[in-house]
């Protein structure tokens, strides 16, 4: 299977700890995402979103730092993975996150780069900054 590589830079006006957290708590995930997520905050241990649409598990995690995380859409193979990292940097605006998604499918990429503005970045912008 060909894959590609996805590359996202997003400042969010919130904190390091702020922008961790709405990745890594169940409850705020939930929140801005409007579907059940759970979220495990040990290496080796589970999460899924959307319904279990994306799941996967914890790989390295540094708080208010970084994130790496094996991940599977429901439409891929259930053996296949792909990985993700999210790194986090404070910067005056608040928070600059470098994410990468490495191993997506060829055919879903230009789904799924889309999805993460649609889906996550656009949605945690409006949690986070909302006034």
């Amino acid at each position: 299977m060909e894959t590609k590589t996805i590359n996202q830079k997003v400042i969010f006006r919130a904190s390091p700890h702020a922008v961790y957290e709405a990745l890594m708590d169940s409850a705020k995930h939930s929140q801005f995402t409007g579907t059940k997520a759970v979220v495990s905050r040990e290496i080796g241990g589970k999460f899924s979103a959307y319904g279990g649409y994306c799941s996967g598990t914890n790989l390295e995690l540094i708080p208010d730092k970084k994130i790496v995380q094996n991940w599977h859409a429901g439409s891929w193979p259930e053996e296949y993975y792909s990985k993700i990292t999210f790194l986090f940097r404070e910067i005056e605006e608040g928070t600059e996150l470098t994410f990468t998604h490495e191993g997506v499918p060829a055919d879903d990429f230009g789904g799924i780069s889309q999805g993460w503005h649609l889906n996550y970045w656009n949605k945690m912008k409006q949690m986070l900054e909302k006034k």
